[in-house]
């Protein structure tokens, strides 16, 4: 959309609805596309960890065909009662067993996040939020024969931002949790990232606002994202631009503001669309948030 204006949404509204979308074999007479507006409601997309996400799986295997790559997981599904053509049923002793093993799960992921990514600028804590090996089996369909980063996909695939199946030309992403000094990004806190001037991109930069926890956007929040797009951002005299976090937002600041929430800690992804070369070979660089309040 060009804009967030009334008339520009019902734009963007009236071009979805001229989409189809139908099976091939009634291309001859297909039949009306249905189209349900999910505005001002509630959609968890954060992912259950308990009982709920087995069952989740269970649906997928019982609705989706066994690919050649997932055939290794039949046997060690069929172990904890998922079976395709089968009702998922545990008992109260094993749903508290599955209830436990995916809190285990929660816990190892939240502490490989923290330890899988190298610092993409020197001296900096900003990391790109993707591993080589899945970026390189997922552009060829998963199909090398002796590459499965099974480990790689819990993690990616944990946070849920995007499937990279090409990272570079078009879009760049860099993560992170830390301050400048290495402190956990505090929602109960106020910090600032300076943009430098001359963000190289060809397209247009922001800076989204994530619940460490679930990695999901911040429920409830007035906003999740600054960008450059944002016509009432105010610019530095130097060109660059300065985003403030914080449960309030700081006097002078409304329009950089992007607000966090007390008691629980976040994360800031920096999306590059149509990036350029100086992000590649860091002749641009970008600095790490700084805590600019002293509680």
């Amino acid at each position: 959309m060009r804009s967030r204006s009334e008339a520009d949404v019902a734009n963007a509204v009236a071009y979805g609805k001229r989409l189809k979308l139908y099976a091939l074999a009634d291309a001859a007479h297909p039949p009306a596309t249905r189209f349900t507006d999910a505005a001002n409601q509630l959609f968890d997309a954060t992912i259950p960890y308990d009982t709920r996400y087995f069952e989740s799986l269970s649906q997928i295997v019982q609705n989706e065909p066994w690919l050649e790559r997932d055939k290794v997981m039949i046997d060690q599904l069929k172990s904890i009662g998922i079976e395709k053509g089968k009702p998922f049923a545990p008992d109260e002793q094993r749903r508290k067993k599955l209830d436990q093993a995916a809190l285990d799960a929660h816990d190892w992921i939240a502490h490989e996040l923290e330890r899988a990514y190298t610092p993409y600028f020197p001296g900096a804590r900003w990391v790109v939020p993707a591993a080589q090996a899945l970026v390189q089996d997922a552009s060829k369909g998963y199909s090398e024969p002796d590459i499965y980063p099974v480990d790689a996909r819990a993690l990616v695939y944990s946070m849920g931002y995007v499937g990279i199946k090409r990272l570079g030309e078009g879009q760049f992403y860099l993560l992170s949790w830390q301050d400048r000094n290495g402190g956990a990004l505090d929602g109960s806190h106020h910090y600032r990232l300076t943009v430098p001037q001359n963000v190289p991109v060809r397209q247009y930069w922001s800076v989204t606002v994530y619940d460490h926890d679930t990695h999901a956007l911040i429920r409830n929040m007035t906003r999740a994202s600054r960008s450059s797009q944002a016509t009432d951002m105010v610019k530095n005299a130097d060109g660059s631009t300065d985003i403030f976090f914080g449960p309030d937002a700081p006097a002078g600041h409304e329009k950089n503001w992007i607000p966090t929430k007390r008691g629980g800690k976040f994360e800031l992804l920096f999306r590059a669309y149509q990036p350029a070369r100086p992000l590649f070979d860091k002749t641009w660089t970008l600095p790490d948030p700084v805590k600019v309040d002293a509680s």
